[in-house]
């Protein structure tokens, strides 16, 4: 690839190391590619929310694609440019079919406000009974009836013990399922976004007022959610630690998140 206009980062398992840290040598990497005038940004399945201290850890604030695409946020200005979401109806359609079709799943949204930190609106909404996928979540408790009566940027299906990926399958088998399911984690989550929207649709709202191509973007991912920007960047860079499906998809292979992958690959071009 000739010297990308645009590199594409995934956070938790690429950009950050298993401590949730950024190394020196990645920061370092990074800083050096901004300096030479290429545009860095985030893709992440996390809400606007927990870009914070991504951010403070870079040093700097870019543009982020956030909850698998379905945000575009400035958290320089914690602003929502932009978002997608499932419709009430949508919404109740999808929770009849998960609970249907994967007995014993817990459901939850995240929701979305002008600003990520908005106190007024409550940003993720769990059901009782769902059981979270991570320590001390930042949830309000309501009715199953209350999960479903707003929009929302994405809906969780959880089900402990099961797998990710065996809970997108026998979901995905259905036709009538009116959204993208995806997963960052095999732990028995997956996620649920507006049709057609993935990190790749985020990049590209991204890039297209820059006037720059999916070629000219430098992709960096390491599990299933990545997969579509891994496909449609000009290189698609897996980490070592990668899902098979995010290797597949990618056009190479680094070290791990925690062996500096994503500064090996930078330092070809920036040292």
């Amino acid at each position: 690839m000739t010297l990308p206009a645009l590199i594409a980062s995934d956070v938790d398992g690429t950009l950050l190391a298993d401590d949730e840290t950024i190394s020196a040598r990645t920061r370092a990497a990074i800083h050096a590619a901004v300096a030479g005038g290429t545009r860095f940004i985030l893709a992440t399945g996390r809400p606007p929310r927990w870009v914070a201290p991504v951010v403070d850890q870079l040093g700097f604030a870019p543009t982020s694609v956030c909850a698998n695409g379905a945000v575009l946020y400035d958290p320089a200005t914690d602003r929502v440019l932009a978002a997608h979401t499932l419709s009430v109806e949508v919404l109740a359609e999808l929770a009849a079919l998960a609970t249907r079709v994967i007995p014993g799943a817990g459901l939850a949204v995240e929701r979305i406000g002008v600003r990520a930190h908005d106190a007024a609106t409550p940003n993720f909404v769990s059901a009782p009974g769902y059981e979270h996928a991570w320590l001390n979540p930042d949830h309000t408790e309501v009715s199953l009836a209350d999960l479903l009566s707003a929009p929302a940027i994405k809906l969780l299906i959880r089900k402990p013990g099961a797998r990710s990926a065996e809970m997108a399958a026998a979901l995905g088998a259905y036709p009538e399922f009116a959204g993208d399911i995806t997963y960052s984690t095999d732990n028995g989550l997956i996620e649920v976004v507006p049709p057609g929207i993935s990190k790749a649709t985020g990049i590209a709202a991204v890039i297209r007022p820059l006037g720059l191509l999916a070629e000219d973007v430098l992709a960096f991912g390491d599990m299933p959610n990545d997969v579509p920007m891994l496909r449609q960047s000009g290189h698609g860079v897996a980490m070592g630690n990668a899902h098979a499906e995010a290797v597949a998809a990618a056009d190479e292979v680094t070290t791990a998140n925690n062996d500096d992958g994503l500064a090996r690959v930078l330092e070809r071009w920036w040292l």
